[in-house]
């Protein structure tokens, strides 16, 4: 697959097949992630990958719970809070594997750098006949010391990008993208 068909074709899975995925191809993707451009090439970026039923059970648990517990009454949809109060919604979607992008510390483009290789990950993915998505409900618990603990990462850590990947029991369809607004300055 191209490269620009991969980007075209990129969508966020959310039905897997449950089939495991092996260390090798895992490793392969991590290999894609860690070429991303990084602020004065400092590659700040961190993965755990974790395959542990148990754990991502836990990690769906704990996080719908600091969700709930740490959003305002009155903020958010209806359909979300749904989703986060159902005990059988499970954030990872039963996908087989979780790769957590994190830096090593929260210093300035931290956040910038992960991001750019997730989205290296992702799209390496997807050239791999796999599915992804950023799993944004884990971030914030996994930020806490009990999250960072949970992945065996320093209290300095930052995890910035928790990405389900699995084989997709489909590709969801492209979306249409709006134009997009651009500005030209200059000839």
């Amino acid at each position: 697959m191209e490269l620009t068909e991969a980007i075209y074709n990129r969508r966020a899975v959310r039905d897997f097949t449950g089939e495991p995925l092996d260390e090798a191809l895992l490793r392969r993707l991590i290999e894609a992630a860690v070429q991303a451009p990084s602020a004065l090439d400092r590659q700040p970026w961190r993965f755990v990958v974790v395959r542990d039923r148990a754990l991502l059970a836990r990690i769906s648990r704990e996080a719908k719970a600091h969700l709930l517990a740490s959003t305002p009454p009155g903020v958010g949809e209806a359909r979300l809070r749904g989703y986060l109060e159902d005990p059988d919604f499970d954030i990872f979607y039963a996908a087989p594997a979780l790769v957590v992008i994190a830096g090593a510390t929260a210093d300035p483009w931290t956040v910038e750098d992960c991001a750019l290789a997730a989205q290296n990950l992702m799209l390496a993915a997807r050239e791999a006949g796999l599915g992804s998505c950023w799993i944004g409900f884990a971030q914030a618990w996994l930020g806490t010391a009990e999250g960072r603990v949970a992945l065996g990462l320093p209290a300095e850590a930052l995890p910035v990008a928790p990405i389900i990947l699995g084989r997709p029991r489909a590709f969801p369809p492209p979306v249409p993208r709006r134009a997009p607004e651009i500005r030209w300055i200059g000839p």
